[in-house]
């Protein structure tokens, strides 16, 4: 009578496995989807854009004499801090 309900010991392991592995492959497809991790998709990416143009602007100024040496490095490290 015993035997036929018997499960062997790893049995009771696998129904909490599955919502473990569930939740893994939930996160693996939010990752996939975004692409980046979890950062927020509402936010919005222009601002890194933006300064990568204040830096080549910075660069047409240097390169047609506007700015020193002194002045582009300054200017530069303030950008990109």
């Amino acid at each position: 009578m015993g035997a036929e309900y018997y499960w062997p010991p790893p049995m009771w392991f696998f129904p909490m496995i599955f919502p473990i592995f569930g939740f893994a492959v939930m996160l693996m497809v939010v990752y996939l989807i975004f692409g980046r991790g979890f950062r927020p998709p509402w936010r919005d990416y222009r601002d890194d854009k933006q300064s990568d143009g204040a830096v080549e602007i910075l660069k047409k100024r240097y390169a047609k004499g506007e700015l020193t040496k002194e002045e582009f490095d300054q200017m530069k490290k303030d950008l990109l801090a």
